[in-house]
């Protein structure tokens, strides 16, 4: 940022209030225009699980291809970091974890109206239990697991609360 602003780190930090809330701007900027745009287009969807598969794949998609490769998601990344222990950092967190969670849920219920779950399968737990797949996807492809083995563990997810899904990638 210092470069592509030409201003000095003291007076980038400055604008903000320091060098914590630049990092807490950056990371509701993230939610804002990154994860809610998906969250929000998945909660909308009405296929169902075939939705929840879309979704997946995209992600895996985009952490082993492309000019972002690798790097995993600013949300996982900062899970995963010490800052996640800030209490500014950790709402943004949990704010980011109930809106993934919520489209996932939203799917499922969707899913569940239309008969692609299994018997008994409970949409909010397996929501909660998909987000957390979703969060091992971006840190596994940051670790350099290949978009085949993240997918073949997203369809064994997914297989287990009913959807029959096919390697995409």
């Amino acid at each position: 940022m210092v470069s592509a602003t030409g201003l000095n780190r003291s007076s980038l930090y400055a604008t903000f209030g320091g060098k914590q809330e630049l990092y807490l701007a950056a990371l509701r900027r993230y939610l804002e225009n990154r994860s809610q745009p998906v969250f929000r287009r998945l909660a909308e969807d009405e296929r169902g699980l075939p939705a929840v598969e879309e979704f997946f794949s995209g992600l895996i998609k985009a952490r082993c291809s492309g000019m972002y490769a690798r790097w995993g998601c600013m949300v996982s990344n900062a899970h995963a970091g010490a800052e996640s222990r800030d209490e500014g950092v950790a709402r943004i967190l949990d704010q980011h974890h109930k809106g993934l969670r919520d489209a996932l849920h939203a799917a499922l219920v969707t899913g569940q109206a239309r008969g692609q779950l299994a018997g008994g399968a409970d949409p909010a737990a397996a929501a909660e239990v998909l987000a957390l797949v979703a969060y091992g996807v971006n840190l596994r492809s940051r670790a350099g697991a290949s978009a085949r083995s993240l997918q073949e563990s997203v369809s064994a997810a997914l297989a287990l609360i009913g959807a029959a899904v096919e390697a995409a990638v």
